[in-house]
């Protein structure tokens, strides 16, 4: 667990910056691999423009996210610390919500299936997550509560967790969710191999992914509860399970309908 890999004169190279950076590239270059794999290379000029896009609306809004929703009584307090994202705190969910409001734009402005780019993008997307959980355990971010045994991860002086609870083990919350994310990325990679209605592959990433983070989420211990005692990740996962389970039965439908449609056409009369 260190913040820093080491210093370049007064810069300080993060170990939390570079390794959600890496997580990133390795997710998105998990996707154009695929997208060859499947002999779909006419997508992968589009991927290169819109990585960097996806990058970038995705901090914002992981920012975002994590200032207004998970912890703005700290921010509040110290308001230099907003744009201060190289110290940690950008939510997946909110990087998540950003990065399908950015694909939706450039897919309407390109012209492309939204749901294609969405189902090319998923498994990169567990994969990637998966590795940013790694940079939150090196910075000594997103940390559990209390396991009340001798069990769980002593956090070293200087790090939130510590200045928190102490000389008190933690739940390794995010290190499970990033174990879990493998879990589902390798039942995507499988779930790949059957012909599925298109955008169902990325509903099931929404489904399973938060309905796994909210119960998670009970073990963490550095976020602020609200009503149910649920904190703000459990009350973003139920509404992106809601909407996922509603895009998926509209996906399913559309498809039915899109194919009872081609076989009318196929079967109508030729006139002369």
């Amino acid at each position: 667990m260190h913040k820093y890999w080491f210093h370049i004169g007064w810069f300080p190279v993060r170990s939390y910056s570079t390794i959600f950076l890496l997580a990133f590239i390795l997710g998105l270059g998990f996707t154009i691999y695929v997208i060859k794999t499947e002999k779909k290379e006419k997508y992968i000029p589009a991927w290169l423009d819109l990585g960097p896009l996806l990058f970038f609306g995705g901090v914002i809004s992981a920012r975002i996210w994590q200032v207004f929703f998970f912890n703005w009584t700290f921010y509040s307090k110290y308001p230099g610390q907003i744009i201060a994202v190289w110290n940690g705190g950008l939510s997946i969910q909110g990087g998540i919500v950003g990065a399908i409001i950015t694909g939706w734009i450039f897919a309407r402005i390109k012209k492309i299936p939204f749901w294609e780019l969405a189902d090319m993008a998923a498994p990169g997307i567990l994969l990637g997550q998966s590795i940013g959980r790694d940079a939150d355990f090196m910075n000594g971010s997103a940390y559990g509560s209390p396991t009340g045994s001798n069990f769980g991860i002593l956090y070293p002086v200087g790090t939130l967790a510590r200045e928190q609870y102490g000389n008190h083990p933690l739940w390794p919350a995010m290190l499970w969710e990033g174990q879990a994310d493998i879990l589902l990325f390798a039942i995507l990679m499988m779930l790949k191999l059957k012909k599925w209605p298109t955008g169902w592959l990325f509903v099931y990433y929404m489904i399973s992914y938060n309905i796994v983070r909210f119960f998670l989420e009970m073990l963490r211990g550095d976020s602020p509860r609200f009503l149910f005692n649920w904190d703000a990740a459990q009350w973003t996962a139920i509404p992106m399970v809601v909407a996922g389970i509603i895009a998926g039965v509209w996906l399913w439908f559309d498809e039915r309908r899109r194919k009872k449609t081609a076989s009318l056409d196929e079967t109508a009369p030729m006139l002369d």
